[in-house]
């Protein structure tokens, strides 16, 4: 199988080389002489960020004027801060607030003992009132096994606010080594031991369902390493808020790019896509999107095939090949499949059969539709689409000047709640007479993104063997991504 599937380079080259800063000092503490005897009479605390809804804090321990931390961010891990062992009430407050202001929350009685090393992971949901979501601090002593050389002890917390009971795949290849675990436990205080040395998959499963999968990157050899599944599942993965793994001290590992492919050609028959010998998408027809393809980080070259029975290469070359752009770990593409798959069907500077990729950049917008349209019609000039305008499209067009293979931008045009016939006219043309007329109704997709791709052939020339142009409207808001087809309504 793909080999490349399995490394980020990028991504491996970043958080390695902070990865690579930790050590079996990961539980030792910042600055701290090994040769040092431990203070009987101490304890050490440190913060963890983990919920992702909270403003940065500072925290207090009860009584106290000065805060043990201040300016604590989502995603941050504070240093270790020494202690007098005892009991005490860490409270937590918005930062600046006033010390004797009331607390957002109080752990109430957390003992920290004599030479203990304690990291306080804030997670769950600040404005949450649901009991099993609700933000809490989870006092995580510390107690890690010793590492062999060549390996790393990993404590891996579910902090997952939306999560269910997960299952842990290392390598993603199948086999679970950590089943049955719930919200806001953890693997325990000893860790789990991983390979050191060379970045690896971890799938997520639930129900025995992959959900999601991750690429973490090298682990030092011998280090001591928390990482924290945080975040919300029912966000999107590039999202600030969204399901991401906390590696402390480190920073976020977000999940592995997906891939949606969306069959456009007018005149290509149900097909078969290949990352080398691995096939990505089986049977795909005219306006069918695929389901959800999770790859690693990266760049791939797409093989396009004529469908055929099994999951082997076909022989031969293929009918369309292309490279994606880069691959980011957090983001979600779309890909068309566009152009004439017929030579002589167009115009062949401009209609050749290729693969077109969009990546989901909508803005977040919760009262209106965010639109962003696709020119994949090989046939069909540089186009202004917009609402009519007593039957006319207007010259100030919603879209101006799309051209085949392009897209209009990137976060989405806000559209508010409206009942609207939209008509796709020639840029060029002096005569504002729509080629094609759609009704669309945005009030359905308030808070969504929506690809529009102009899909098929504006004039077929191969009667029933080529499809005609329409709308494919490509819903973003939902996982899996949905697709609904467009026709060209009649004068």
């Amino acid at each position: 199988m793909l080999r490349s599937f399995w490394r980020s380079r990028v991504l491996v080259a970043a958080l390695a080389a902070s990865m690579s800063t930790l050590s079996a000092g990961c539980g030792e503490g910042d600055d701290k002489d090994p040769n040092d005897r431990p203070d009987t009479k101490t304890a050490r605390l440190r913060v963890i960020h983990g919920s992702p809804d909270a403003p940065a804090v500072d925290i207090y321990a009860e009584g106290q004027a000065t805060p043990l931390f201040t300016n604590v961010k989502y995603g941050d891990t504070t240093s270790y801060a020494s202690v007098p062992a005892g009991t005490y009430n860490v409270q937590v407050r918005a930062a600046g607030a006033a010390a004797s202001s009331a607390p957002a929350y109080s752990t109430g009685p957390l003992t920290l003992g004599a030479n203990a090393t304690v990291s306080a992971l804030a997670s769950g949901l600040l404005g949450s009132t649901n009991t099993q979501q609700a933000f809490r601090v989870l006092p995580l002593a510390e107690g890690f096994g010793a590492p062999a050389d060549g390996r790393a002890r990993v404590r891996i917390v579910h902090a997952g606010a939306d999560a269910p009971t997960v299952a842990l795949d290392v390598g993603n290849d199948g086999s679970s080594e950590v089943t049955g675990l719930q919200r806001f436990q953890d693997t325990g205080a000893a860790g789990v031991d991983l390979p050191a040395g060379q970045s690896f998959q971890v799938g997520v499963l639930a129900g025995g369902t992959k959900v999601t999968a991750f690429t973490l990157p090298a682990l030092p050899s011998r280090g001591e390493v928390f990482v924290i599944a945080t975040g919300q599942l029912s966000a999107k993965p590039g999202a600030t808020n969204g399901f991401g793994l906390l590696a402390a001290g480190v920073g976020f590992i977000r999940q592995n790019p997906v891939v949606y492919a969306l069959h456009a050609s007018p005149d290509a028959p149900p097909v078969d896509i290949f990352a080398g010998t691995t096939e990505l998408v089986d049977n795909l027809t005219f306006g069918q999107l695929s389901k959800p393809i999770q790859v690693p980080p990266g760049t791939y070259t797409l093989d396009v095939f004529a469908n055929a029975h099994g999951a082997s290469r076909p022989a031969g070359h293929p009918a369309g090949s292309d490279s994606t752009p880069a691959l980011e770990a957090g983001g979600r593409y779309l890909v068309v499949a566009a152009g004439f798959l017929s030579p002589g069907a167009g115009d062949p500077a401009t209609s050749t059969f290729e693969l077109l990729a969009f990546a989901d950049s909508f803005a977040q917008d919760n009262d209106s539709m965010r639109l962003r349209v696709v020119h994949a019609s090989p046939d069909a000039p540089e186009v202004d689409v917009a609402p009519l305008e007593n039957g006319l499209v207007p010259t100030h067009a919603a879209f101006n000047d799309v051209t085949f293979r392009q897209a209009s931008s990137p976060e989405g045009l806000e559209l508010p709640a409206v009942q609207a016939r939209v008509g796709v006219a020639a840029a060029s043309a002096s005569d504002r007479t729509p080629v094609a007329r759609f009704d669309l109704d945005t009030g359905l997709f308030i808070g969504r993104g929506v690809f529009a791709v102009a899909a098929g052939a504006l004039s077929p020339t191969h009667g029933e063997n080529e499809a005609s142009f329409r709308l494919v409207a490509v819903d973003t808001s939902a996982s899996p991504w949905v697709a609904v087809t467009l026709l060209p309504v009649v004068h």
